[in-house]
């Protein structure tokens, strides 16, 4: 199982240049991908840019978005925003998506929450069609630059309802999951694999979870102040995270065997400290 960490681009208060230097040390370590959380009203730096930047400080490391919320957003200039990281990264994009639930983010997004399970499915055509070399419209020419991925960057996309896990198997190349625990994760997955033969599609999609984590002797503290702040619009799904959130070696190496035992092909690790010194505290622990 492959081991990515996230960037601490979501903590208040991180340092730009901490951002980049987190990644830089990354890309030296055991770490398979540095990846990175969406939200419109919260201090978090925007997903595309950080990857952007990422991208031009690292030279082996995937750089993932797990998960930006897609309906925020233009289909096409997601399209246009993903296939430039993609490119300048040689091809190292994988783009994790969803449909997202906080309403104060579609406020400020303008954008219909009640229609954003419709509008990511046209925004999925639509990106798929762009990748491809399509032209956006009868009326309109191609958009570009061409992806460093032939046909688009690898594309995982977030469910947990079961038309968002059809989703998965119409249009993914990999399931990312929630945090409802490593067998809820597999029974997940297992109704995508169905799915994903009915429809005659190739191989098995990629299946990838998460967790958050710090290391440290103020571990616990950090992670429930972190944790606690993000997901203060859901008091009690906090706590189920908290209580998820591993904060010593031992924690790590139990939690990575679970999701290990379910058969999950990269497990990332998300901080709840922005100290660069966590880096090495997880590699260590790899």
């Amino acid at each position: 199982m492959d081991v990515g960490i996230g960037l601490p681009a979501t903590i208040p208060g991180v340092r730009g240049s901490a951002i980049v230097e987190w990644a830089t040390k990354a890309d030296e370590g055991p770490f398979s991908s540095v990846s990175v959380l969406d939200r419109l009203i919260y201090p978090n730096f925007e997903p595309m840019v950080v990857l952007g930047a990422a991208a031009a400080v690292t030279n082996r490391i995937r750089l993932m978005t797990s998960i930006l919320l897609a309906p925020l957003r233009s289909g096409a200039m997601l399209a246009k925003q993903a296939a430039s990281v993609d490119a300048i990264s040689g091809g190292r994009l994988t783009l994790g998506l969803g449909i997202g639930g906080r309403p104060d983010d579609f406020i400020a997004g303008e954008s219909d929450m009640s229609t954003r399970g419709l509008q990511f499915d046209e925004q999925l055509a639509t990106m798929k069609r762009i990748w491809a070399g399509e032209p956006y419209s009868n009326d309109t020419g191609g958009i570009g630059p061409a992806p460093g991925r032939p046909g688009g960057p690898e594309l995982l996309i977030g469910a947990v309802s079961s038309k968002a896990l059809a989703r998965v198997a119409r249009w993914g190349d990999g399931f990312i999951a929630g945090g409802g625990g490593p067998e809820a994760a597999r029974a997940s997955y297992d109704s995508i694999l169905e799915q994903w033969d009915e429809l005659g599609r190739e191989g098995r999609p990629r299946f990838v979870s998460a967790a958050y984590f710090a290391l440290g002797s103020d571990a616990e503290e950090r992670i429930s102040s972190y944790v606690g702040d993000y997901y203060s619009f859901m008091p009690e799904y906090a706590e189920v995270i908290v209580g998820a959130a591993p904060s010593s070696p031992e924690q790590v190496r139990d939690t990575l065997r679970a999701y290990e035992d379910v058969g999950i092909d990269e497990f990332l690790l998300w901080p709840c400290n922005p100290e660069l010194d966590q880096v090495d505290r997880l590699a260590d622990v790899l």
